[in-house]
């Protein structure tokens, strides 16, 4: 499936959002994305219950290539953070694809505290690998974040206060998506070595511009990574920053479908399958996109600077 949205969870935003992918489905069980994703170490100590409302820094899944034991290493805390991950218990006998819980909203490796990550949910594709929070990962610390589907907003009216009706966004197979996306490992000075929460692996969503026929709901969508490609984006001895971004093209309107939901999920409180049910859309929405419809006209985007409040905010706060 396909994802994109936008959309926060129970955190401050204290930074303006310019991008979207904040609220996307995860339904499937651990088991599925081992299989799935060809992993061959299981780093998960607790499986996530399924998340039909996965919000910013939240616990989410990511597929990722570890390094083998002792590889030597470049850059600046690249070796911290490689022993960081033998600590997390990666093991040595080579180069191995790894399914690991992180949290989503990225804190780079440098940074004085955790609280930047909820800045930090998306990174542009056209600028990620020259942005200093982003380009250090994007040379060696790519992964996958399987997804169902995600959630966009359609503005109801012109006006930046009018409704929004919520749209799911998903492949039109019925299979998984797999977002392009970057992790780090970050060390929180204000515990020893050796306590348990030592190390934060948290993990940003790549977005990329909607093809139109998805652009008319909103304007940027998630970087979805085809099957093909796996093994060369999670490949970590490839920092050729041309030869990666070659590998982010984004998913064709054709091979996704989109259809109006339950408002219910505008409040992160609320989960289950029935946010993804087929919903009537309000008066004054369009059809939905796809086989079932045609899509909406283009909502008009709020300014960048718009930033959101806490936990029960609405996504119209935001966009």
């Amino acid at each position: 499936m396909n994802c994109h949205n936008l959309c926060f969870p129970g955190l401050l935003w204290a930074a303006k959002v310019e991008d979207m992918c904040g609220r996307y489905a995860s339904a499937r069980k651990r088991i599925e994305l081992l299989e799935e994703f060809a992993v061959e170490r299981d780093r998960v100590t607790e499986s996530l219950a399924p998340d039909y409302n996965v919000a910013p820094t939240k616990p989410v899944y990511a597929v990722l290539t570890s390094r083998p034991r002792g590889e030597p290493a470049d850059g600046s805390g690249e070796a911290e953070r490689d022993a960081a991950g033998r600590a997390g218990g990666v093991p040595g006998g080579g180069v191995a694809r790894e399914l690991r819980v992180v949290r989503w909203g990225l804190v780079p490796f440098w940074a004085k505290d955790r609280s930047i990550g909820s800045r930090m949910i998306n990174a542009r594709a056209e600028t990620v690998d020259v942005k200093p929070a982003f380009r250090s990962a994007f040379a060696r610390h790519r992964c996958l974040l399987p997804a169902d589907g995600y959630y966009e907003w359609y503005r109801l009216g012109s006006d930046t206060k009018a409704a929004k009706q919520p749209y799911y966004i998903r492949r039109a197979d019925g299979g998984p998506l797999a977002f392009a996306g970057l992790y780090e490992l970050w060390r929180d000075r204000a515990v020893p070595d050796d306590h348990r929460d030592a190390w934060l692996w948290t993990a940003t969503i790549i977005t990329t511009s909607a093809p139109d026929e998805l652009g008319r709901i909103h304007d940027r969508m998630p970087m979805v990574i085809s099957p093909a490609q796996w093994a060369d984006w999670l490949d970590p001895d490839n920092s050729d920053t041309a030869d990666v971004r070659a590998l982010m093209i984004p998913a064709g309107s054709g091979e996704l479908i989109s259809y109006p939901v339950s408002r219910a999920v505008n409040s992160v409180r609320n989960n289950g399958p029935a946010l993804i049910e087929p919903a009537e859309p309000d008066p004054g929405a369009p059809g939905s996109a796809g086989p079932q419809g045609e899509p909406p006209a283009r909502s008009r985007r709020l300014p960048s600077s718009a930033s959101g409040g806490s936990s029960g905010m609405s996504p119209d706060t935001l966009f």
